[in-house]
């Protein structure tokens, strides 16, 4: 299997970004990169404190930030702004349609990820004539607001959807959501070899100039590296998309290693102060015959205390911050199992201390290794989650390094999703994130006995 870095698109150096508060934010990382984890951590945040969807309310996520969300009907779409004390507004037209709102919202909490946004009011007017490298800073607010509005574990039912324009315009308006954001949904639970993709005039004032990519998304089966500024086609298809909710699709080659792709797109509002709309769309081989990426998880009956195989193996749980002493089912299992696990991590824990995101992994034999992630805050009942999915999202990736040097399988059984009372769904996805797309084995547990249905979020949105 790919590696992650293979199926996203890369910056070539820092010379494609020139905005000041772009820069300022990656730092010497890539700015898509760091926005977009602040938007998860966001995210996790308020997932924590009990903010749930679909809907995803970015008003209620505004309110769990300390941001002040005033309607104003004297503006053409919203702003933020520092307000009395310094506490962040966010102020939107009200008169828009209701998906336009809560786009509007999301985009405006995406400007607050920045740490420059109290320096300027952050304004998005027909009238106002932006810096030439603004639409970099809209690009990334563009990217988190989507992450916002559709995030992680979200409409698990969309990964049997075919990645159609014409359905995914009927999916954005089913979930009152940007077009951007059902398409990096689509992208990111398909197991098809697809990537979608935006695009935008390298003169955004003239609709006669090159289009070029501003970024791509592959799902988990799609290999090929598109570098972020490459230029499309002049006789592109899509340059006839020269309006607002214009489409188009054809066949046509794209350079590197791309060779001959099926490509749809759809033109979305222009970035303030420019004429030519931005594209975004669906790419996909012209070669049909590829084959879809392999399952995420293999789902088993079974008692994941005597995990399957005779390789080296891992068997994962999630452990609180607060004692050393395991009280959970299935931490009680594991303690029957292996006595020495339980006394491995007592004595871990006076040396180390209870740090969330720690993992204490222990050997019990030749091919048995026990790793328990401290991802649960506290224990015993609780009116909001315990689950701490950042925690959560640092531990699997220290496993991951682990099973990945002493090629190891990974068995464990539904994390984050007992006591700690955690969405499996978002578990589900970090692990998929973090384990699976590395090209590791993982096994979920679940006894002969067990009734259950996967707690993600459901969608209390029909789809048809």
């Amino acid at each position: 299997m790919k590696s992650p870095e293979a199926r996203f698109s890369t910056s070539p150096g820092r010379s494609f970004w020139t905005n000041r508060s772009v820069l300022a934010l990656a730092g010497s990382g890539d700015p898509e990169t760091r926005v977009l984890g602040r938007a998860r951590e966001a995210v996790f945040e308020a997932m924590e404190s009990g903010w749930s969807g679909p809907p995803f309310d970015p008003f209620a996520l505004a309110e769990m930030r300390g941001i002040s969300v005033v309607a104003r009907e004297d503006l053409y779409d919203a702003r933020v702004l520092s307000a009395h004390g310094g506490r962040l507004r966010i102020e939107y037209n009200p008169n828009r349609p209701r998906a336009r709102q809560r786009y509007s919202v999301a985009h405006e909490l995406a400007h607050t990820l920045f740490d420059d946004v109290s320096d300027t009011v952050r304004y998005r007017s027909r009238h106002e004539e932006p810096a030439d490298d603004e639409w970099q800073l809209e690009l990334l607010c563009n990217l988190a607001a989507a992450e916002l509005l559709m995030p992680i574990g979200a409409f698990p039912e969309l990964a049997d959807e075919s990645p159609d324009i014409e359905r995914v315009l009927k999916l954005r308006n089913l979930f009152e959501v940007s077009t951007e954001a059902v398409l990096l949904r689509l992208a990111k639970l398909s197991s098809k070899p697809v990537a979608v993709f935006a695009a935008s005039r390298t003169d955004g004032r003239r609709l006669d100039s090159s289009l070029q990519i501003e970024y791509l998304h592959g799902s988990r089966a799609w290999s090929p590296r598109v570098v972020r500024g490459t230029r499309l086609p002049r006789a592109t298809p899509l340059s006839v998309i020269t309006a607002i909710g214009y489409t188009a699709h054809g066949t046509e080659t794209w350079s590197g290693s791309l060779g001959q792709v099926t490509v749809q797109a759809v033109g979305l509002p222009p970035y303030p102060g420019h004429r030519a709309p931005r594209l975004a769309g669906v790419i996909s081989p012209a070669d049909a015959g590829l084959v879809a990426a392999e399952p995420r998880i293999s789902h088993v009956r079974g008692d994941a205390t005597q995990p399957r195989g005779d390789d080296s193996r891992i068997v994962v749980h999630v452990v609180n911050d607060k004692t050393p002493h395991w009280g959970g089912a299935f931490a009680r299992a594991l303690r029957s199992r292996f006595p020495e696990a339980q006394a491995g991590f007592t004595k871990w824990a006076r040396e180390r201390g209870l740090v969330l995101g720690s993992v204490c992994l222990d050997r019990m034999d030749e091919s048995i290794y026990v790793a328990s992630i401290v991802a649960q805050h506290g224990y015993g009942e609780s009116r909001k989650p315990r689950i701490r999915y950042a925690a959560l999202q640092a531990g699997l990736q220290q496993i991951a390094d682990a099973a990945a040097k002493d090629g190891a399988s990974i068995h464990m059984p539904r994390i984050g999703a007992g006591q700690a009372g955690g969405n499996w769904g978002v578990v589900e996805e970090m692990i998929d994130d973090a384990l699976i797309q590395r090209g590791l084995s993982v096994l979920v547990y679940s006894l002969p006995d067990e009734q259950w249905t996967p707690d993600s979020y459901q969608t209390s949105l029909r789809i048809s």
